[in-house]
């Protein structure tokens, strides 16, 4: 068996310290080699070192902002998103008190069929017409029964329910006569007055 002999190492391509068996940096190359004089290789080291100083806190100062940009974009957007639910919110209350008002005012409208007579009333600045009953332009006149305007037709309902969708919805009521205090003519206790100074 034939024993291979190393190769010999050229000494003078060589780039690690003999002393310690480290690698030369390529400062110490250049330095070594007569390239570069001490003080560029300083002014080299520091300018170096203060690139990666000034990249380091460049990347701290970008992770900041970028931070601080997407926490405001979340605020903005949480912000956003409240006033959304309230819009929607203030929706929904208004359509379901708009669907109460139909409600109640077709559960209670008064029947205008057989209406004969010609009640004129004010809407804001227009002057309206419907026909009425005479018992219902009798009641419209002492209060107990009112005009509410309803997907652009107008009924006639009791006081009392008036009073309910007032409650609801105050811009619904177009004509209500204060009440006069008339008895009806069914009432059984008509000729009964109860004094002023009874308390309850």
């Amino acid at each position: 068996m034939a024993l291979r002999t190393p190769c010999p190492t050229n000494t003078t391509h060589r780039t690690d310290n003999p002393a310690t068996g480290i690698p030369l940096s390529l400062q110490d190359q250049l330095l070594k080699a007569g390239l570069v004089d001490d003080k560029k290789a300083h002014k080299i080291k520091k300018n170096k070192q203060k690139q990666t100083r000034q990249k380091q806190k460049n990347k701290v100062e970008t992770t900041d902002e970028a931070k601080l940009a997407a926490q405001q974009a979340q605020a903005e957007q949480v912000e956003r998103d409240r006033q959304l639910n309230l819009q929607r919110k203030a929706e929904t209350e208004r359509k379901a008190v708009a669907a109460q008002v139909r409600q109640l005012v077709e559960m209670n409208r008064q029947s205008r069929d057989d209406g004969e007579v010609d009640y004129s009333f004010t809407d804001g600045t227009l002057i309206k017409r419907i026909q009425v009953t005479a018992p219902q332009l009798q009641q419209l006149g002492n209060g107990r029964l009112c005009i509410i305007s309803m997907d652009g037709q107008y009924e006639v309902i009791p006081m009392r329910v008036a009073e309910k969708i007032q409650q609801r919805d105050e811009s619904a009521l177009i004509l209500s006569n204060p009440s006069t205090e008339e008895p009806d003519e069914d009432d059984p206790y008509a000729d009964y007055k109860v004094p002023d100074d009874l308390m309850w």
